[in-house]
């Protein structure tokens, strides 16, 4: 195999090579300290990478974990070592539990020799400075220390193979200031090569005895269904999961976080279970003799912790695929458990399937009209005529209006709740949610995101008002990078779920009264309020034809809990 190199170059000018080579195209972040030297390295490879400024590393690191989670590759995101710790934890949190592949490229600020004498945003671990490995391996899958220049390189590829590899998450390197200041070369001590020779191991498979165990169960069954998790979509999984449903003749029901794999509009789909999905979901599993559980941990919060009129071992065939060995069985005990990738396992399973005898399993399509009868997307809130406007309503009208190849970017907190359970997406890939840390500000960054991987897409990005507040800089990262976006600001001047939780004894959830779409037309937006129906659906219109970017600042009411949509196997004595 060829060198990586035949001229000696800096090991920043390296690394740009290495994110070319791996083909890494898109950087969020922010200079300062040593890492100064790769983004000045960046400046020769604008044509291959587009280098994004943001105004926050927690802006940065949500916009990577979204892009991981929409494509399966890592963006890397770029910043001091210090603020990636102390600002970007949302998004590599998401990334950690949500299993996204991301790319962190961070300093020590060293200042070797005085690291022993704790200057400023050291982050070595002598006494009196910060543990930048100790800290960052509490929240990342993994993290390596390059101190020399050959090993910023090759431990830059390594990162990259173990972010995807196996399952994946947020890999860091975190550089010493001469390993970024040195050179590498063709003679270097530590030979560097291509990185095609590191290639990330995703394609794993079950054994044949695995296979024959889980299809011959799935044979056996009358009323199957599948559950489609995260994993799916991690998985570039979507068209292998619709084929196994037909073949099977089984309803597809996601998790939360699964939400968006499919199209909520298919005649399978019968919508997200748990504790905050729609009771037809809940029904659809219950009623089921075998589950499928695909790219899924079977979380409390899924299973509405564990409740057995839901998923019960003991009465159930459950058979799990999940690309992590660990994963599998994990939750609950399994009959047959397939640990490898979610499309080749989906594909090779279906060619172990035998021919269903007439008449052997109940109509799948028959078995989701049904449960929708009895417990759908809309209740009497979604087209009541209140004002302030109910949420409910509002997430109607988005049904109503948003072409079918929309993509929302829901926020945390009762409005994300709002959305999960009555908003129906029209197209797989449809929806993106912090569903596993479930943290505030991630709406905007991750539009952005989904806006570079779709431009042809519209992209909305709903949130509340404290949502807004923690996020609003994003507006100007998108008008800075033409990134049209329409950003719905549900405005209840409250901390919805933080206040209803606290009943009559309210404090610090409160907000003031603003008016967001001032604030927007101030960085250069279009800005928009209102309150009625007619000035939402006119306000949508208009934003769906600008070229350029719309907020729209909704007057809703904060009387609407989350306890609304919750399942009533959640609020029910066990």
């Amino acid at each position: 195999m060829d060198r990586l190199l035949i001229e000696e170059v800096s090991a920043a000018e390296a690394i740009c090579r290495v994110l070319e080579d791996s083909g890494i195209d898109l950087v969020f972040g922010l200079p300062g300290g040593d890492i100064m030297a790769l983004f000045d390295a960046l400046c020769d490879h604008r044509e291959t990478i587009r280098t994004v400024l943001v105004r926050d590393e927690s802006q940065a690191a949500i916009m990577a974990e979204a892009y991981g989670r929409l494509t399966g590759k890592p963006a890397a995101m770029i910043a001091q070592g210090a603020w990636i710790l102390s600002k970007a934890g949302i998004g590599v949190l998401e990334a950690l539990t949500g299993s996204s592949p991301m790319l962190i490229l961070a300093d020590l600020s060293d200042k070797i020799p005085f690291s022993h004498l704790s200057p400023t945003q050291t982050g070595t671990g002598d006494y009196g400075v910060w543990n930048a490995a100790a800290s960052f391996r509490g929240f990342m899958k993994e993290v390596m220390e390059a101190q020399h220049p050959e090993q910023a390189v090759h431990m830059t590829q390594l990162a990259i193979k173990h972010a995807m590899s196996g399952c994946p998450g947020p890999v860091a390197v975190i550089y010493y200031g001469a390993a970024l200041r040195g050179r590498v070369g063709p003679h270097s001590t530590l030979p560097l090569y291509p990185s095609k020779g590191y290639p990330p191991f995703l394609k794993s498979l079950p054994g044949e005895h695995d296979l024959r165990t889980a299809a011959g169960l799935i044979d056996a069954a009358k009323r199957p269904v599948i559950i489609a998790g995260n994993g799916v979509r991690i998985g570039r999984a979507t068209d292998a999961l619709m084929k196994a449903a037909a073949r099977i003749s089984a309803p597809i029901v996601t998790t939360s976080g699964g939400k968006g794999v499919i199209a909520e509009t298919h005649s399978l789909a019968g919508g997200v279970m748990g504790d905050f999905g729609i009771e037809a979901a809940n029904q659809i599993v219950a009623d089921s003799d075998l589950i499928l559980a695909v790219g899924t941990r079977l979380a409390p919060g899924d299973t509405v912790r564990h409740h057995t009129a839901l998923i019960d071992p003991r009465r159930q065939t459950i058979v799990q695929i999940d690309s992590e060995p660990r994963h599998v069985g994990w939750s609950l005990p399994v009959d047959c458990g397939l640990a490898g990738d979610a499309r080749c396992t989906l594909e090779a399973l279906a060619t172990h399937l035998a021919p269903q005898p007439p008449g052997h399993r109940v109509d799948a399509e028959e078995r989701v009209r049904t449960a929708m009868e009895r417990g759908g997307y809309q209740g009497e809130e979604s087209f009541s005529s209140a004002l302030p406007m109910l949420p409910q309503r509002l997430v109607e009208i988005l049904c109503d209006t948003l072409p079918d190849d929309a993509i929302i970017a829901a926020d945390a907190g009762e409005n994300r709740i709002f959305l999960v359970h009555h908003f129906r997406t029209k197209s797989a890939g449809g929806f993106l949610q912090p569903a596993s840390t479930g943290s505030m500000g991630y709406a905007i960054p991750a539009a952005m995101a989904a806006r570079f991987v779709h431009p042809e897409r519209p992209v909305i990005a709903v949130l509340g008002d404290g949502g807004f507040a923690m996020s609003m800089a994003g507006l100007m990262t998108a008008r800075e990078n033409d990134l049209p976006l329409i950003v719905i600001v549900m405005n209840n001047g409250i901390l919805g779920w933080v206040q209803h939780v606290q009943g009559n004894r309210i404090i610090a959830s409160t907000l003031g009264e603003y008016d967001h779409a001032a604030i927007a037309r101030t960085l250069g937006w279009n800005g928009i309020r209102a309150e009625t129906e007619v000035e939402v659906r006119q306000a949508i219109a208009e934003a769906l034809a600008a070229k350029g970017s719309t907020l729209i600042d909704v007057k809703t009411s904060g009387d609407e809990s989350w306890e609304k949509v919750a399942s009533s196997l959640r609020l029910a004595p066990r």
